[in-house]
């Protein structure tokens, strides 16, 4: 049996000591701690924790850490803006490919319609950039219109409500720069009289 060297001063058993004599009388046996047995002697356990001085190998660890910290903090906070975004686009792609796998009625002739308008207006967008830009797309959105209408209007409908919200945020961000540099004028105009 196995014993740890520590866990045998819990055991409750005697020690007999062997007499020197040696003439095999049997005396009365005295009992002996096993701490005055110098086989079971331990260190007394300290009475206080005394840290170590950090090596350069440590402190050099420690100001790469301390420099790395704010990337790494700036790193979590990118991630977690990021990952709903990215998993939206995950989850775009695979209804995509599940309606491409499955498609509804019609659908690929009327993708075709919609992709032939838009060869058609690079085709008409003949000249400046932005002809190039705006036939295609415009020739493309009034196919799917076609198509798809309840869609469209509801599209329309959003598009038209975040236009006039932004319109509206515009006007109020102008007029306040506006009025703050009259205010600014006034009070220039008032320091040059005096």
């Amino acid at each position: 049996m196995y014993i740890m060297p520590g866990a045998s001063s819990f055991l409750p058993f005697t020690v007999s000591a062997a007499n020197d004599a040696g003439n095999g009388e049997k005396e009365e046996t005295s009992s002996v701690n096993l701490d005055e047995l110098s086989l079971y002697t331990a260190p007394p356990p300290p009475l206080w924790y005394e840290e170590s001085e950090a090596g350069q190998l440590e402190e050099k660890v420690a100001t790469v850490r301390k420099l790395a910290e704010p990337y790494a903090i700036w790193c979590q906070s990118a991630y977690s803006k990021i990952k709903p975004k990215v998993q939206k686009v995950v989850q775009l792609g695979n209804d995509t490919y599940v309606n491409l796998q499955y498609p509804p009625k019609d659908f690929y002739p009327r993708a075709g319609v919609i992709g032939l308008a838009g060869v058609v207006g690079l085709f008409l967008a003949r000249g400046s950039r932005i002809k190039k830009v705006l036939y295609p797309t415009g020739l493309m959105t009034l196919g799917a219109s076609l198509y798809y209408p309840e869609q469209a209007a509801a599209i329309a409908k959003s598009a038209g409500d975040s236009v006039y919200d932004t319109a509206v945020q515009s006007y109020a961000a102008v007029e306040k720069i506006l009025k703050s540099q009259v205010k600014d004028k006034k009070s220039n105009e008032k320091t040059n009289q005096k």
